[in-house]
């Protein structure tokens, strides 16, 4: 046994002794609980943690304010976006206090969002994590021990959530820096439609196009996204609830974390943060149940898409000469996945993207030739009345239909 600094090298003193000095492996422990400090029953996340983390990560490579001049640009532009949007679409408007917002800013805002769709993984990660830091992945020596620390086996589990606090703040802090809007990934992150001048910045580089018309056009897909959430009831709830229902299914890979964590000092803080960093650990257990959420899912979010590519593209004519290049740079964006979709998959274990995102503007674009605007956005009425999966690949079908239009009986039917 190697000799350790400030003790002799006698292998029955202190049978723990691999894993250094126990009164400062509880100091450590401690101050890892501390770093946690959340009050009792407030969840497996410390989120007062993972927003100091994210922003913290934002700011590291510059996250400057909003000058008033920004704030102006993006104010104007969502509210004259908006105002184009009524020639567009039957659904009123969305927008009723724009704002543009700094990284730091984005990230304080959304977390709420992020906490509902993280919670129920990041309390599985928990909770595998205090078991096999607590018990089965610890050398037998190490166990013996462990039982006669008693209260420092005890912060193991807090350990676990701020391991957890730690990856949601690094990927929300990834996150930020790629994020144009509120809309991005499809889902409603805030209530309040906002752009963040730097992530229009970024989003811009390389496009040889004029920026005020692609911050119109971003401000178009940012307004139309916020007519159907605070619109259309039912949408939220359906599509957070499909993310809900899918992360159910979400399992920790344990064979991988203890053979990530064999060996390692557990002292070491550090060392523990980038074993467990990514979401390699987590994986689907592909049960039917989740299968099922998966395709409501992603039919959804190419619905969601479809129609907001359908409307933007309709209220730009005319008016915005790169609408079109800059349409197929987002659909190029969203069809293929980067970094924000990575992003997401580590924070929930999905890959989020509307794979069918063509199909379903096709289909959208079928009811407005036959039905007109107010017959295609009527369509959101009710879940019900909306198309599936199986629709997408026979739109005609869909449009032609005999759909019943007379959303009181769908609604009595409820009773």
């Amino acid at each position: 046994m190697t000799d350790l600094p400030g003790r002799e090298n006698d292998p029955n003193d202190n049978p723990f002794a691999m894993f250094g000095n126990p009164e400062q492996m509880a100091q450590a422990m401690r101050q890892f609980a501390d770093m946690l400090s959340a009050p009792q029953g407030s969840g497996p996340v410390n989120w007062d943690m993972a927003k100091n983390i994210a922003r913290h990560a934002v700011v590291a490579e510059g996250d400057p304010s909003v000058m008033e001049g920004e704030r102006r640009q993006i104010v104007d532009a969502l509210q004259l976006a908006d105002l184009w949007l009524n020639e567009a679409t039957a659904l009123p408007s969305g927008v009723s206090n724009p704002q543009a917002w700094s990284r730091s800013e984005w990230i304080e805002n959304t977390v709420p969002v992020w906490r509902k769709l993280c919670e129920p993984i990041a309390e599985r990660m928990v909770e595998t994590m205090g078991g096999a830091l607590g018990g089965g992945s610890l050398p037998p020596e190490a166990q013996q021990m462990a039982a006669q620390l008693g209260p420092l086996m005890g912060m193991m589990k807090q350990m676990g959530g701020m391991m957890v606090g730690q990856q949601i703040g690094q990927a929300l802090g990834s996150l930020a820096r790629e994020v144009v809007g509120t809309t991005d990934i499809g889902l409603p992150l805030s209530d309040t439609a906002a752009l963040l001048p730097g992530g229009v910045a970024s989003f811009s580089e390389g496009l040889e196009l004029p920026a005020e018309e692609i911050r119109l056009y971003l401000a178009l897909r940012e307004a139309a996204h916020h007519r159907l959430f605070q619109h259309v009831p039912w949408l939220r709830g359906h599509l957070l609830g499909a993310v809900e229902e899918y992360a159910k299914g979400i399992t920790v890979d344990t064979s991988a974390l203890e053979e990530q964590i064999r060996g390692l000092d557990i002292s070491n803080p550090e060392a523990l943060q980038e074993a467990l960093s990514g979401g390699g650990l987590l994986k689907p257990e592909e049960t039917e149940r989740q299968k099922s959420a998966l395709a409501r899912l992603e039919t959804m979010l190419a619905l969601v898409e479809g129609w907001v590519g359908t409307v933007v593209d309709a209220a730009a004519e005319g008016k915005l000469p790169s609408a079109g290049a800059l349409a197929e740079t987002v659909r190029r964006r969203r069809a293929t996945g980067g970094p924000a979709e990575t992003t997401f998959g580590t924070l929930v274990g999905l890959e989020l993207r509307p794979r069918r995102l063509r199909e379903a503007a096709a289909l959208w674009q079928a009811l407005e030739a036959d039905r007109g605007i107010d017959g295609r956005d009527a369509v959101w009425g009710h879940p019900d009345l909306m198309p599936t999966a199986d629709d997408l690949d026979a739109p005609d079908t869909f449009v032609k239909g005999d759909t019943a239009w007379d959303i009181s009986k769908l609604e009595d039917g409820e009773d």
